[in-house]
């Protein structure tokens, strides 16, 4: 068991040493590095660029009068501190419905709680426990 467990321990370490010498063979190669900073601005304007690219989101623009080539260019031109804040109020936007459903159902469950103690009679499919 030990010689195997030696084997499979060599052929590991041949396979890690084996990926990392193209890296170190060619330098010039290998991807820049680029700050956190620079990564991020970029995954905002790419996340904001997709958002404007979406049909129904051309539509709503035009709809209200606004040219989508004008919105690409204004974001374009945006920082990287206005872009983060554009992209963060996407974010906690909502997908188009309100909150109603979430405080109807809320609502019921308070009710149907209450009715199965006993402190109500709202529901007749429900026996108190009491």
């Amino acid at each position: 068991m030990g010689a195997f467990r030696r084997a499979v321990a060599a052929t590991a370490a041949a396979c890690v040493l084996a990926t990392s010498l193209p890296a170190l063979a060619q330098p010039q190669l290998a991807p820049s590095l680029i700050t956190t900073q620079e990564a991020t601005s970029r995954s905002v304007q790419q996340r904001v660029g997709e958002l404007l690219a979406r049909a129904e989101v051309r539509d709503a623009l035009s709809a209200r009068g606004v040219d989508p080539g004008q919105v690409e260019a204004r974001v374009a031109a945006l920082t990287d501190a206005e872009a983060q804040l554009l992209a963060d109020q996407l974010d906690r936007a909502p997908a188009g419905a309100s909150d109603i459903l979430g405080i109807l159902f809320a609502v019921f469950l308070i009710l149907l709680i209450t009715d199965i103690l006993g402190l109500t009679k709202i529901f007749p499919f429900t026996r108190p426990v009491r």
